[in-house]
């Protein structure tokens, strides 16, 4: 997903507000899930969300998200947030974030979801990594 940083997205420094970053990751992660599961879903916890640099007005920003752990109704996402200068070509990691899902059917009951089989080595790594942020979110409940 790409944007445009525009004027009404900044705050007086000219960077952008944090809760529009956070509304990209979560549509971002939100149709990362959807087209995973095959089904609607809904954003059960945002478990990290780090703003690492700030982006300013008139940067171009990339969003990318990916299923990085499947449980049997939910979906863990990762986000990485990339800002571009586009006049010097300077770019720069902005936000990373991880989500999890559920998916839901009609009737906003949670559905199971196909399982995930990690295929490269850095989805294996993901995937692990997942698992122990699974856990710590099963244990905070």
């Amino acid at each position: 997903m790409t944007e445009i940083v525009l004027p009404s997205h900044t705050n007086a420094l000219g960077t952008i507000f944090g809760g529009v970053v956070m509304g990209w990751v979560d549509i971002a992660a939100a149709i990362a899930a959807q087209r995973y599961a095959r089904s609607n879903v809904v954003t059960a916890s945002i478990d990290y969300l780090n703003f690492i640099n700030p982006i300013k007005t008139g940067w171009t920003v990339q969003v990318t998200a990916q299923v990085s752990f499947v449980g049997r109704t939910s979906m863990e996402v990762e986000v990485l947030v990339d800002a571009e200068k586009s006049q010097t070509g300077e770019r720069k990691r902005a936000t990373h974030a991880y989500l999890t899902f559920v998916a839901v059917d009609e009737k906003g009951r949670p559905k199971q979801v196909p399982p995930y089989e990690p295929k490269t080595a850095e989805e294996k790594t993901l995937y692990e990594e997942a698992k122990i942020r699974r856990e710590r979110r099963l244990h905070w409940r």
